[in-house]
């Protein structure tokens, strides 16, 4: 059945909830419930959901979770028949997810559609390495909502629509099919800006992508691409840059910044020696840098030297007592050497430091956990629980509460 064939819904009995006598549909993914519950809540609440749109309809709701847009661009079939009708005068409203948890009082919902995401939870959420959530930043794909000390929080629905932009582009929809779309939206979502700036970025760098294994892997999609670069001949010229030269005998105008952005640039094309040697030459302009010791303690951990790793994790907080992410990699790093204590004591800093970041607070209660402190583990799993309620990291939280006889809503 089409999304707006009739409506054969009875008519429901009548009811004092605040939706009462309002028929809803819903449309996009929605960020704090599935269908299924939206549904239901809207019937304990008075209303009637349906699955298609009809002339009966009263109400239509836009999930915030990425954009309501179909795989060629265009906005959801509901969206545009809804449109449709409401430019004929049909009195059928249009409303936010947001906007409709407000409705109903669900202020912790209404949380949940806006609820920030630090690198690391965000690489849980869409199972991408932290490292490119970092690359995304740098290339202005996303943008940090706020910042503490060093370490950025960034809107889930900001993230998760620049990942269905570029599905989109690497499924072959032109930037301007998806620009239509978009603009059509603008009348009713008022963010739209943002969208229209990434999918510029996206359609002008099609594959903003890291270099695995099996070669090139577009960076918000996951999507494998094919690599079409074809190596240079052996006269071909080219005027060396930081990015493609990392030899110590170089022009000597290359600055701290150069080797910085050179590195970062082999970081996320995979190629961890000439970042290692990058960083490196970073830090001989620059011996200060704390973001530049971090990144290079991350590219030596996967290289596998976690001494060296270790060492500069401690350089990067020697030279910011605040570096947050850094504290927290030193205390991962203390676990997987069995040092429990020395990763406690890394976690506590960043604690003390951020009295309420999700990752020190998790990462903590899991050593807890492996000293047999099941009581103090426990308050840390629920900390985790008011900021993340919906990925693997909050999955996981909430099965070990449950294992410890705690109830979990």
């Amino acid at each position: 059945m089409s999304e707006n064939s009739a409506d054969l819904t009875p008519t429901p009995p009548a009811h004092d909830g605040v939706l009462a006598e309002e028929r809803l549909s819903f449309t996009g993914t929605l960020a704090s419930m599935t269908h299924q519950q939206a549904h239901e809540l809207t019937e304990k609440n008075g209303g009637v959901a349906t699955a298609s749109v009809s002339r009966l309809t009263t109400m239509l709701v836009i999930g915030e979770e990425g954009w309501p847009l179909e795989e060629n661009g265009s906005p959801s079939l509901k969206l545009q028949q809804v449109s449709e009708w409401q430019h004929e005068g049909g009195a059928i409203r249009i409303v936010q997810e947001s906007d409709w948890l407000e409705m109903l009082g669900l202020d912790r919902r209404d949380d949940e559609v806006h609820r920030q995401y630090t690198p690391a939870m965000l690489s849980q959420l869409l199972d991408v390495p932290v490292g490119v959530i970092r690359s995304w930043e740098r290339a202005g794909l996303i943008r940090p909502v706020r910042r503490v000390f060093r370490l950025p929080y960034f809107n889930f629905q900001e993230v998760s629509g620049a990942r269905r932009l570029a599905e989109m582009i690497a499924d072959g929809v032109s930037k301007a099919e998806i620009q239509a779309g978009l603009a059509k939206l603008k009348h009713i979502l008022p963010d739209i800006d943002q969208p229209l700036l990434q999918l510029e970025l996206l359609a002008r760098d099609k594959h903003v992508a890291y270099r695995d294994h099996g070669g090139l892997v577009e960076t918000v999609s996951g999507q494998r691409l094919l690599d079409f670069d074809v190596p240079e001949t052996p006269t071909a010229k080219k005027e060396p840059t930081p990015a493609d030269d990392t030899s110590r005998n170089v022009q000597t105008h290359w600055t701290a910044d150069d080797w910085f952005e050179a590195a970062c640039r082999h970081l996320e094309d995979q190629q961890l020696n000439e970042a290692v040697e990058a960083f490196r030459l970073c830090l001989i302009d620059d011996p200060h840098r704390p973001d530049a010791n971090f990144q290079l303690a991350e590219v030596l951990y996967r290289l596998g030297r976690i001494d060296g790793a270790l060492e500069r994790y401690h350089v990067a907080v020697e030279l910011d007592h605040n570096y947050l992410e850094a504290w927290t990699q030193l205390g991962c790093l203390h676990a997987e050497r069995g040092e429990p204590q020395a990763a406690l004591e890394a976690f506590d800093v960043a604690l003390d430091v951020h009295a309420e970041y999700p990752d020190a607070h998790l990462h903590k209660a899991e050593i807890l956990q492996q000293l047999g402190r099941i009581e103090e583990a426990i308050e840390h799993w629920q900390t985790y629980l008011k900021f993340d309620t919906r990925g693997p990291w909050a999955d996981n939280a909430r099965r070990r509460l449950e294992a410890a006889g705690v109830p979990v809503e």
